[in-house]
């Protein structure tokens, strides 16, 4: 809204309080148009009242109609500068308050998180240590199945042997076998009970599998005696292919050629030399040998079971000889002969009674 322009007073009425009072007393009528036109008439003088002066200027009352009415101010209205610093207090003071409102919640949301965190991880921490103390309990028990249960205990009934041969004797292998019994066999060292295996007497290799859960596979290979030496007691010591003691007889063994040796230190390779020949004849044919002696390494000589004599000779082409020896069993050119001499493989001699 608009505000009215108030006309300029006229320098006349500035003066007014300066300038002398007329004594004429009359009052000077103003002129027609000076109402009309808003202007201010001419002074002339003479004094002016209250009454005059509000008579003669009607555009004032106009001008204060039109003018607004101003607010009721109030009695004593601050000084800007304290209403600027109040303001600023009171936004401050609301600023302070809203930061730290707002500090507050972002504190009580930072403590729940926290609490949820440890929550997290104390869950986490009691599944890692209940895992692990699973573990530890599962390993325990496989400890104790493995080592000191029964279930793979060895039992001495699930125990297969085989290869025992003409020597060695069933009772000492069940006891190197009863040694070990109810030991785990996961824990069953298979070297060490072979090793205690070789050390029996007959036995010259063995192999020891695992049966699961409780038995043994036992493979021996025995030592089987190819000659017997009379030992001097009226017995026989039972040697195998490597002049081994694997046994003893007291009667003459069957089918076992006896060996007659020079006994004493110096002859060892003379009985090597006997053996030797009787490993290299064939199975048939060795069962037929009765007797079997040398005085040298190369006069070996043996006497067949209802048969010749045979001179062999040295051990040396042992393998020709047996098979020239054959044929002239086989072919019957030797029925009626007292002696073979194969010492010459190639040529073969025989000797008629």
């Amino acid at each position: 809204m608009s505000e009215v322009r108030r006309p300029p007073r006229p320098a006349a009425r500035r003066e007014q309080g300066n300038a002398p009072a007329a004594s004429t007393g009359a009052t000077e009528r103003p002129r027609s148009g000076s109402v009309a036109t808003g202007t201010r008439p001419r002074s002339t003088g003479v004094p002016v009242t209250a009454e005059s002066d509000e008579l003669a200027r009607p555009w004032r009352r106009d001008a204060d109609r039109r003018r607004p009415a101003r607010a009721a101010e109030p009695a004593a209205e601050p000084a800007r500068g304290s209403r600027w610093r109040g303001l600023v207090k009171r936004r401050t003071t609301r600023g302070a308050e809203a930061a730290a409102e707002q500090l507050g919640n972002v504190t009580l949301r930072l403590q729940a998180r926290l609490k949820e965190q440890a929550a997290a991880q104390r869950r986490l921490s009691a599944i890692v240590w209940a895992r692990r103390a699973g573990y530890v309990a599962l390993a325990g028990a496989l400890a104790w199945v493995v080592l000191a249960s029964p279930v793979l205990a060895l039992d001495p009934e699930q125990v297969e042997v085989t290869g025992y041969g003409t020597v060695v004797d069933p009772a000492d292998v069940a006891a190197v076998v009863e040694a070990n019994e109810g030991r785990s066999l996961a824990t069953l060292a298979s070297s060490r009970v072979a090793d205690e295996l070789r050390e029996v007497p007959g036995v010259r290799d063995a192999s020891v599998e695992r049966v699961w859960p409780r038995g043994l596979l036992i493979e021996l290979t025995s030592r089987e005696p190819v000659a017997a030496v009379p030992d001097g007691e009226g017995g026989y010591d039972l040697l195998d292919s490597e002049a081994t003691r694997v046994g003893r007889s007291d009667a003459t063994p069957e089918r076992l050629p006896v060996v007659t040796v020079p006994v004493g230190k110096g002859n060892e390779r003379i009985l090597e030399s006997v053996l030797g020949v009787v490993n290299q004849l064939p199975v048939k044919l060795r069962n037929r040998v009765q007797d079997i002696s040398a005085t040298t390494e190369d006069t070996v000589t043996f006497v067949l079971r209802n048969g010749p004599q045979v001179d062999w000779g040295s051990a040396e082409d042992s393998a020709l000889k047996a098979r020239v020896l054959q044929v002239l069993l086989d072919s019957g050119q030797a029925d009626d002969v007292t002696e073979i001499d194969v010492s010459a493989p190639t040529l073969p001699t025989t000797t008629s009674s």
